[in-house]
């Protein structure tokens, strides 16, 4: 096992003390970076670089060398397990991700084909072996997988939804067919990302993209019940080491206590929800991951070093001293510069020393 250098994220994840805020950035390897762009298009298209080892490793790698980030991010794509069974995900210019097959019947979620991480993605324990590998203990190393919920929309839509129109027929219609496929859905996450935690993975993060455009009764019932069933059936200790787990619904903020009740290490909150009453309503009791808007990142250096600073003097407004992961409120978008990020993550190391007594 290597030792790491760094490990202030999972301290904080756990809300052990730290010496300075860590802090990483939602969607850090991405489109914004020129040397992202020079990749996929050896690559030749986005699957492609995701099922490219040494692609999906160069580029996870990438904004380590240009941020001072204390923790590295799995590149890879949220929906590898609907790809993996069987519905033919592709991507259209401008368009985002579509399937060539959909769920709409139950005789759909019966006819899914049985899924085992190891072998159906392969490629993704093959990246998070060598992302590991070659990070040699720099930071640690973050798995992932959407929710049961997020998937599912994607599966029942045939692709991204403003109005989610075809789930929700059925979640009203045919609660029954949807709590299946959701129940499907649930163990092969939960096959997953154990598999990523096999394969090195030192934390992971769910993400529940589209949990906000639920009701409050149906976001428990068609969501947060399976991400409660994840986290009960995640190994959750390897090498003498937790692996904590992370749960961020956008558009959550109101749901806390409930998503306490999952047994979470951590809560990731979107920019809508005031970090210092999230401090305040979770008492210490899950550590909390966020809120920055990603669009202060568009704006000057002295913005976005004023807006930092605020989300920072929120987190640490109750007098808590841990328990709290900087980070943006939803991914990093592809038209920042890349010097902007930078004036983020040094701001919150060089800031959070007023609190942390570093």
């Amino acid at each position: 096992m290597t030792a790491l250098k760094n490990d202030r994220f999972l301290r904080a994840l756990l809300r052990e003390p730290v010496d300075t805020t860590p802090v990483w950035m939602m969607r850090q390897a991405g489109r914004y970076l020129p040397e992202y762009r020079e990749t996929r298009a050896q690559a030749g298209d986005f699957l492609s670089l995701c099922k490219n080892t040494e692609f999906a490793c160069e580029v996870t790698l990438q904004p380590l060398r240009r941020y001072d980030l204390d923790a590295a991010i799995l590149f890879s794509d949220i929906l590898t397990i609907p790809d993996a069974l069987g519905l033919g995900l592709y991507f259209e210019t401008g368009e985002g991700p579509k399937f060539k097959k959909t769920i709409r019947t139950e005789q759909d979620v019966l006819n899914l084909p049985n899924f085992n991480a190891k072998s159906d993605l392969d490629y993704v324990m093959n990246a998070v072996t060598t992302i590991h590998s070659a990070l040699g203990g720099q930071v640690p190393l973050i798995g992932f997988s959407g929710s049961p919920w997020t998937l599912a929309t994607y599966m029942v839509e045939g692709g991204s939804s403003k109005d989610f129109r075809y789930t929700k027929h059925m979640m009203y219609s045919q609660p029954e067919v949807l709590h299946a496929l959701l129940d499907r859905l649930a163990v092969a996450v939960i096959d997953y990302l154990n598999a990523q935690i096999d394969a090195g993975a030192q934390a992971v993060q769910i993400f529940d993209s589209w949990g906000g455009a639920l009701a409050h009764r149906e976001y428990t019932e068609f969501s947060l019940n399976y991400m409660r069933k994840i986290v009960a059936g995640l190994q959750r200790e390897k090498d003498g080491r937790r692996i904590p787990v992370i749960l961020f619904t956008k558009g959550g903020g109101q749901w806390l206590e409930p998503m306490i009740a999952t047994g979470a290490d951590a809560i990731g909150l979107d920019w809508t929800t005031p970090l210092n009453v999230a401090r305040k309503t979770v008492a210490g009791r899950v550590a909390l991951q966020g809120n920055l808007d990603p669009a202060v990142l568009y704006g000057s250096a002295a913005s976005i070093e004023k807006s930092v600073k605020a989300m920072l003097d929120d987190a640490y407004a109750n007098g808590e001293t841990t328990g709290y992961i900087a980070n943006l409120g939803h991914g990093i978008t592809q038209w920042v510069d890349p010097s902007q990020p930078k004036i983020f993550v040094d701001t919150v190391h060089e800031y959070s020393a007023k609190y942390l007594g570093s």
